[in-house]
């Protein structure tokens, strides 16, 4: 029996990262506007934006949903009306919302857009799930501490029609799908109203009472422990368990990350879902598909909650990234036998560069001659948005990412 694929939904959180997602593979992208999505940073799309990324991920074959998942205030609930009108005739796919007065007012000044139910409010039982298909949804997200075998119970216990989600890749929360008030507490940024400080990725010591300013570390580190810090996720080499417990779409997070973050997960993530294609049983995710979401800026990988209780979950030690690949040049055409690209970091004669190419596997170009724009030979490329010409056998595609590991 052939394995069902899910969708590809990737993170984008400004039009030239939507334009990636769309470039390296994704199916679908979620995005948000200036208001009312979970990631204030990441909102860059205005209204003209929002037009452009549609008309420009539709003649792709791409869907877009916009989120609408905070949980509003009634400041904020007196000019939502206004934005959801918009999404309403702007051709965007779905609303994304956790918020039942939301979700009422999507229904009211939005019929045009489906509504999916956002992680936030964290579905773990069919019930809930059932109960959000007769209110209207079209889509649950499923909150993130479920099991493999939880999610095939629900998917077999829901209406038929009802499309299921889960995250599979990126950085998780270690409140309950993301709900948390420690921000609130600390800082007065409100978590669940997309201004995160994100107090789970510090560092932590002891201070007892009686003692003042004295700070004690709790592990056996002098930087204090980081007793807060989860791992992020990466189920890339379980996606035929996925999708035979029932997912329809596969989310990646990330609409914080970079542009290279969204190129790097839906290329990985996409060679991965069309090498189950034709696969029939004993599926195994390609080596090169590990390889390159090693190459991102990440912390440890974890399983979550797929695949029972949590195991490395969490690292204490410090809540740095691991960073061993930068890019070097994005390649901008192809000329007279030579791959033009974009200087942004320098390397030299001589330096293997890893390149990034939307929809095939990565290869190495070696850099034995180096030319400026003007066909000069130079030893090495240093100056910031500079033009290069590297010597190939074939075209590359405008937009691939030349790639250079980090020295030690």
């Amino acid at each position: 029996m052939k394995i069902k694929i899910p969708e590809l939904l990737c993170p984008a959180g400004d039009l030239q990262r939507l334009k990636v997602a769309v470039d390296f593979g994704a199916d679908a992208v979620y995005i948000a506007g200036e208001e009312f999505g979970m990631r204030t940073a990441a909102a860059k799309f205005n209204m003209e934006d929002i037009i452009e990324g549609v008309k420009f991920a539709h003649s792709h074959g791409v869907l877009v949903y916009v989120t609408c998942n905070t949980v509003p205030h009634d400041d904020e609930m007196e000019r939502l009306p206004e934005f959801l009108s918009f999404l309403n005739t702007s051709g965007v796919d779905a609303i994304i919302a956790s918020d039942i007065g939301t979700i009422s007012l999507i229904k009211k000044y939005a019929p045009n857009c489906k509504i999916h139910i956002s992680v936030q409010s964290g579905v773990v039982n069919s019930a809930t799930a059932t109960e959000f298909y007769k209110m209207g949804a079209k889509r649950v997200v499923l909150a993130r501490e479920l099991s493999l075998e939880e999610i095939k119970h629900i998917r077999d216990n829901t209406p038929s029609d009802l499309e299921i989600e889960a995250f599979v890749h990126g950085a998780m929360c270690v409140s309950f799908s993301a709900r948390c008030l420690l921000s609130s507490y600390m800082t007065g940024r409100d978590a669940n109203r997309g201004d995160c400080a994100q107090p789970c990725r510090w560092s932590y010591s002891l201070m007892e009472e009686k003692r003042p300013g004295q700070y004690y570390d709790i592990t056996e580190t002098n930087k204090g422990t980081y007793i807060l810090n989860a791992n992020d996720m990466c189920m890339a080499q379980y996606l035929d368990r996925i999708a035979a417990a029932g997912v329809d779409s596969i989310k990646i997070e990330g609409r914080a990350k970079t542009d290279y973050y969204v190129a790097v997960t839906a290329n990985a993530y996409r060679g991965a879902l069309d090498s189950m294609k034709d696969c029939e049983g004993n599926w195994q995710v390609p080596d090169w598909v590990i390889d390159e979401l090693n190459k991102i800026s990440h912390r440890t990988y974890s399983t979550g909650f797929y695949l029972g209780t949590p195991q490395n979950a969490q690292t204490y030690e410090n809540a740095g990234y691991i960073r061993d690949y930068f890019i070097a040049a994005v390649v901008t055409g192809y000329e007279d036998g030579c791959v033009k690209a974009t200087l942004k970091n320098k390397f030299s004669r001589g330096a293997i560069l890893d390149c990034l190419e939307a929809g095939s596997k990565p290869f190495n170009i070696k850099a034995d001659t180096i030319l400026d724009k003007n066909g000069n030979e130079i030893e090495s490329a240093r100056s910031p948005m500079m033009t290069v010409k590297i010597p190939f056998e074939r075209e590359i595609k405008k937009g691939s990412m030349l790639r250079i590991k980090a020295e030690g």
